[in-house]
């Protein structure tokens, strides 16, 4: 487990094989309760390579002194992932 937030990763390995690889994140915020946005890849069996790019955005709690994941929203693709800074980006110019 992470004792900080920038321990936390989504690299996630089984048998010596890695099935999840981080290509990037950001903290979005920092605290008892913490914000990441990861950009990874999943590996696929079939094809024998990482996938296509995804998103998440992951909340965190700091309890006992590590972070424990809470909450999590998956962006299976570009195309999703455009929708949701279109939307976003209307939001934010319509609340100015």
């Amino acid at each position: 487990m992470a004792e900080t937030v920038d321990e936390i990763t989504m690299n996630y390995f089984e048998n010596g094989q890695q099935l999840v690889k981080e290509l990037d994140k950001i903290v979005l915020t920092k605290g008892a309760w913490s914000t990441v946005m990861f950009k990874y890849q999943d590996w696929d069996r079939k094809a024998e390579d990482f996938g296509p790019i995804k998103y998440s955005i992951r909340r965190y709690q700091k309890r006992e002194g590590s972070y424990r994941p809470k909450s999590k929203f998956n962006i299976s693709s570009a195309d999703q992932a455009q929708k949701v800074i279109d939307g976003l980006t209307q939001w934010v110019k319509e609340d100015k």
